[in-house]
């Protein structure tokens, strides 16, 4: 059981996201019960990486002297997994929006997806979704998409390290990525469905690993709750 000094020093918490939480709630939450649980006014909490809110798995939060370390962490190579659907897209490039464009799926073939993998290996450019907290001007970007503005939005390098086909059924693609800092997954949903010719949007997705850590070894925020000594 650890105590306020633990968590002053510096502590390393594995959390499993729950779906529809933003990171940043789950960072006030734990935030609000260390303080609860100790009585004390102010202790530092953050996270290595955010995860969008219609995403689970691995946050890595940080607290105390160990929140010097979250850059370091933020720079480590991350797993994901998930569920791509091929025919359509949307403007935020998963659920979060409606979908807006349609395409023909007919000529899909699970050699044809598997082979389109192999163009997204390595060091690829990738264009951040319009719907995304990157900052432009002052604001973030999903500011100028809700408001309908249209706003340039410069490509950046990222690297997918491996890029692997688990399941293609009925126009849906299960996937597991690993790849570098600033990927968005959406993206290469996105870009994939392009490479395709028939669109595709991002349906489901959880984060399995930031570098040596492991979701298998995360904590529920409930469990993380029960785990604080009893006032």
């Amino acid at each position: 059981m650890k105590s306020l000094e633990d968590f002053k020093n510096g502590q390393t918490l594995l959390i499993d996201k729950p779906l529809n939480w933003t990171s940043f709630q789950v960072v006030n939450k734990l935030r609000w019960h260390i303080r609860k649980t100790f009585n004390i006014k102010k202790i530092k909490v953050g996270h290595a990486g955010t995860l969008d809110p219609l995403a689970t798995g691995l946050l890595v939060i940080c607290t105390g002297k160990m929140t010097k370390q979250i850059n370091i962490f933020q720079g480590q190579v991350k797993e994901y997994t998930g569920t791509f659907v091929l025919g359509s897209t949307t403007p935020s490039f998963d659920l979060e929006t409606q979908i807006d464009k349609t395409y023909p799926t007919e000529h899909i073939c699970e050699n044809l997806i598997k082979t389109t993998t192999k163009q997204f290996i390595g060091d690829i450019e990738q264009y951040p979704p319009v719907f995304s907290a990157i900052k432009k001007d002052g604001k973030r970007l999903y500011e100028f998409a809700r408001a309908g503005d249209t706003v340039e939005i410069k490509s950046r390098t990222v690297t997918i390290k491996e890029f692997e086909i688990t399941r293609f059924e009925n126009n849906e693609v299960d996937f597991r990525v690993v790849c570098s800092k600033g990927t968005y997954i959406r993206s290469l949903a996105n870009d994939f469905g392009k490479a395709l010719q028939s669109g595709g949007h991002l349906t489901v997705l959880r984060r399995s690993k930031i570098g040596d850590f492991h979701v298998d070894d995360a904590l529920s925020i409930e469990n993380f709750i029960e785990s604080l000594p009893s006032e």
